[in-house]
């Protein structure tokens, strides 16, 4: 059985990365590279979220890729919150939402 934190470490923080991901390069035109700059991560992941090799699971839910996107666009911009703040923000926003089970007990 996985703990809450491992659930969110290997499903969903990949998930909000591809579409961090995603929105950065496709609404703002970031190279992979400025991307894993803002995200924190190497240019291979990137590499990986774009081309589907990681965080395959999809998000359905409209209500959250807009906050997904909204994230997105506060990351792009120089002096916006930092990708960890936005991360968690979506990830308690995913845990409200019960999106996956036994997140609850995480991001407290």
């Amino acid at each position: 059985m996985k703990t809450p934190c491992e659930i969110i470490v290997w499903n969903i923080v990949p998930i909000i990365r591809k579409e961090f991901a995603k929105i950065l390069i496709e609404n703002h035109s970031l190279t992979q590279r400025k991307v894993a700059d803002k995200l924190g991560i190497s240019e291979s992941a990137i590499s990986r979220y774009v081309s589907g090799k990681r965080g395959i699971l999809e998000i359905k839910d409209e209500q959250i890729l807009e906050e997904i996107a909204k994230s997105a666009n506060k990351i792009a911009k120089e002096n916006g919150p930092t990708a960890i703040e936005e991360t968690c923000r979506i990830c308690r926003l995913l845990k409200s939402k019960e999106f996956v089970e036994g997140i609850n007990y995480a991001c407290e």
